[in-house]
């Protein structure tokens, strides 16, 4: 959900060539940079829509953001998973490959040949990385969304449950990620920064399956025989139509994942996944878990076509400059 891997495609992911060396990280950061700029005002919007309180529909967001902060507003918390994003995305990247080409090897007699694009081998490969995102994604959406909410004033948020810190008023609980962290880390330990560890991994597993896999095959589908890459177009079109499918069906978990994450700004009232979802749902019914699905679904597309257009890109100018310049 927050990578950009080429998942066994004919493009990038050739085999006799690592996916853990120094351009994985560089292509990595270059698209996951590129998906974090196109897609962070749309995941504002978002976040306040699931977490926040008093902001109607999208539109009624949306103004209500740019009226009252700016436009600055719809780039709170971008700064830290933009330096973040490529340690993130290669090891994602590095750990989706390495899955799905030992898999692929060890079916075949020949150890050479491409990886095939079975739904067993893609399934799995998906869920490894989804695993291994959380423990790396956690803390990243954690600090963002809890920098999106913290102007969010707590006298709006549940006047029966007694704030942290009355006397913060409505000033912002934190003056930036590191102030951030510290923060987190001083009050509630650093368990504190993987809080929605669990709803985030219910999240990224389906997630990343419905991610990786559609990706392929449209990929797949779109380039014909006798091209060896896919075009930009279809990288364009598979990685946002990937996109729009994995973030629209997550939503239900990612609405559970940004409450209890953005809980703890001012306020803690969620003891966990199924206390989440039982007062969400008892307050506002079921409809509560598909807010922010159009958001999702609508800046998945280009957010993901954004992020899988500058990985594949850049990672084939930096390895045709390798080819070229290496003896």
């Amino acid at each position: 959900m927050g990578t950009d891997p080429d998942p066994g495609g004919r493009s990038v992911a050739a085999p006799a060539m690592g996916s853990f060396q120094l351009e994985d990280f560089a292509a990595g950061w270059i698209g996951g940079a590129a998906s974090v700029v196109v897609g962070h005002p749309l995941d504002t919007v978002k976040t306040r829509l699931q977490a926040g309180v008093g902001y109607g529909n999208t539109l009624s967001c949306i103004r209500t953001v740019y009226r009252k902060e700016s436009v600055f507003g719809f780039f709170k918390g971008m700064s830290f998973p933009l330096a973040s994003i490529a340690v993130y995305n290669s090891v994602v990247f590095g750990v989706f490959s390495n899955t799905q080409r030992f898999l692929s090897q060890h079916q075949s007699r020949e150890p050479e040949a491409g990886p095939p694009h079975t739904l067993s081998n893609l399934l799995l490969a998906s869920m490894v990385a989804g695993v291994v995102s959380v423990g790396l994604g956690t803390p990243v959406d954690l600090i963002k969304i809890r920098l999106q909410m913290q102007t969010q004033p707590f006298r709006e948020t549940n006047l029966s449950l007694k704030p942290r810190v009355v006397a913060l008023g409505d000033r912002p609980a934190y003056q930036g990620p590191v102030h951030c962290i510290a923060t987190i880390v001083r009050t509630e330990g650093l368990a504190g920064l993987y809080r929605g560890a669990s709803a985030m991994l219910l999240r990224d597993i389906p997630g990343y399956c419905l991610y990786f896999i559609p990706y392929v095959f449209v990929s797949d589908w779109i380039t014909p025989e006798a091209s060896s890459d896919p075009s930009p177009y279809t990288v364009w079109l598979a990685g946002g139509t990937a996109g729009a499918i994995s973030w629209g069906t997550a939503t239900p978990m990612d609405v559970v994942k940004s409450r209890l994450q953005a809980d703890g700004v001012y306020l803690n009232k969620y003891k966990g996944v199924l206390d989440c979802i039982s007062q969400s749902y008892q307050k506002d019914g079921l409809k509560v878990f598909f807010r922010g699905i159009t958001v999702n679904a609508v800046r998945g597309f280009p957010m993901s076509a954004a992020m899988f257009l500058g990985y594949e890109l850049s990672l084939r100018a930096i390895r045709r400059d390798h080819a070229v310049t290496s003896p």
